[in-house]
């Protein structure tokens, strides 16, 4: 069975979004010249036919509620479908829209929109679920990670268990796979995109770590651990993407020049268990490493020499993994604190407050999701500035996508998500929030 990536699409107030999902009347009564006639058509039946996919999403978890698989498969199936029966008149396909939401009303009732969780405040708003854009399902084993390249809002990339990567381009339509990045013999762990967004290194359990070019999807390198050992992290040093931290089964955090091949002699220490999660803040001088055993450890990089020097250590739960670590320099107007996010193996999302120039963490918020086994990821929103209030997004072992609100006390969940017929593993925003894209298991 093919494991989905779904890529959900949000009214934000990203005007391009706006103006393809509630705009396009008003742009085909006043077409600018003739050449742009048939584009503003093609333009407003894609809009119609993502509102009739996310219509059957939001019905889908009461039509088979007893078999999540034909779900997935229902809507990865109608996905296809709406496209390729495409008509000329756009008054069709927004007739058959009225009309099916009057037949599925009849048949299962009133579902209140996913807005109405938290009312209409300004968060709710902007993160007001518009539908599923796209599925995604070249990959046979579970889609471990899935990110879009950086300060781009169309090309994505996601790893999976079966042992490849794979690029895709996402916008403009029709969404396809670029490129299937092969040679990991075992399952692919994590994966980043560089700065410039020029090439990709992937982590494996074949005890590998690679560097792929993006442009071509060929593999400019392949190191193999220095223990060896299967590698369950990387990430890139964010001043300098020569230079890569690796975190392999043995509890070895490693530093390693990508570009020579070679690893930094004084770039390694040990924690206690597997390092699972990594990440850099900002200024690339504080990493911190989570493992398998519960524990964040907080490490001062030497730009110059690649050397890591022990910060603080914080036990999050004992014996819980920490599979996954976002570090953000400020979240909002309200929270201009530095944070870090975390996910660990007991059923909630923690945020931390970072407290000093060594890593230090003070716990700040939880957030109660299903999460006791698999490697679940989340993520900051990355819009900040302009907006009041600040959002988090992740995975859950109950098929869901949560957006939080880490500023409201009161109610933290801003909107859940629902499409999945397995635990969502991943979710990534595009660099304006107008797609969310979210992986799952088998």
């Amino acid at each position: 069975m093919k494991t989905a990536i779904f890529i959900f699409q949000f009214i934000l107030f990203i005007y391009q979004s706006i103006q393809v999902l509630a705009g396009c009347e008003c742009i085909l009564t006043s077409p600018r010249k003739d050449g742009h006639v048939k584009q503003i058509e093609e333009m407003s039946a894609a809009a119609t036919w993502q509102q009739i996919l996310a219509l059957d999403a939001k019905y889908n978890t009461i039509r088979v509620p007893s078999n999540p698989q034909f779900r997935t498969q229902y809507i990865r199936r109608r996905s296809q479908l709406l496209p390729e029966k495409n008509t000329s008149d756009p008054t069709i396909r927004k007739q058959y829209l009225k009309l099916r939401s009057q037949i599925l009303t009849c048949r299962y009732g009133y579902i209140a929109d996913q807005r109405a969780m938290v009312g209409g405040t300004s968060i709710s708003e902007n993160y007001e679920f518009a539908g599923v854009y796209f599925v995604f399902d070249q990959h046979s084993n579970a889609v471990t990670s899935v990110r879009f390249a950086n300060d781009d809002k169309s090309k994505l990339a996601c790893c999976s268990q079966d042992g490849t990567l794979s690029i895709c381009q996402v916008h403009p339509p029709p969404a396809h796979v670029i490129f299937l990045l092969q040679g990991h013999t075992a399952g692919v762990t994590g994966f980043e995109w560089s700065l410039a967004n020029d090439v990709i290194v992937s982590c494996s359990l074949d005890k590998t770590i690679r560097l792929w070019e993006t442009q071509t999807g060929t593999c400019l390198r392949t190191v193999v651990d220095n223990t060896p050992s299967p590698v369950y992290s990387c990430t890139f040093q964010p001043l300098n993407n020569n230079m890569i931290v690796t975190g392999n089964q043995k509890g070895l955090v490693q530093v390693l020049n990508i570009s020579t091949g070679i690893y930094c002699k004084d770039g390694l220490v040990k924690m206690s268990g597997k390092v699972l999660a990594l990440t850099f803040d900002s200024s690339g001088k504080i990493l911190w490493a989570g493992d398998d055993k519960g524990t964040i450890m907080s490490f001062l990089y030497d730009l110059a020499t690649g050397y890591l020097n022990r910060g603080h250590k914080l036990v999050v739960c004992e014996a819980r993994p920490i599979t996954c670590l976002s570090a953000r320099n400020w979240v909002s107007r309200q929270a201009c604190d530095p944070s870090l996010l975390v996910n660990c193996a007991f059923d909630a999302l923690t945020l931390f407050r970072i407290t000093d120039k060594e890593g230090s963490l003070r716990y700040r918020k939880k957030f109660a999701i299903s999460h006791r086994s698999l490697p679940i990821k989340s993520s900051f929103c990355p819009i900040m500035s302009f907006r009041m209030g600040a959002c988090v997004v992740t995975g859950s072992e109950d098929c869901c996508v949560y957006v939080f609100d880490i500023e409201n006390n009161r109610m933290n969940c801003v909107n859940k998500l629902q499409a999945h017929s397995s635990p969502v593993l991943d979710v990534c925003f595009n660099c304006d929030e107008s797609l969310l894209a979210s992986s799952d298991a088998l």
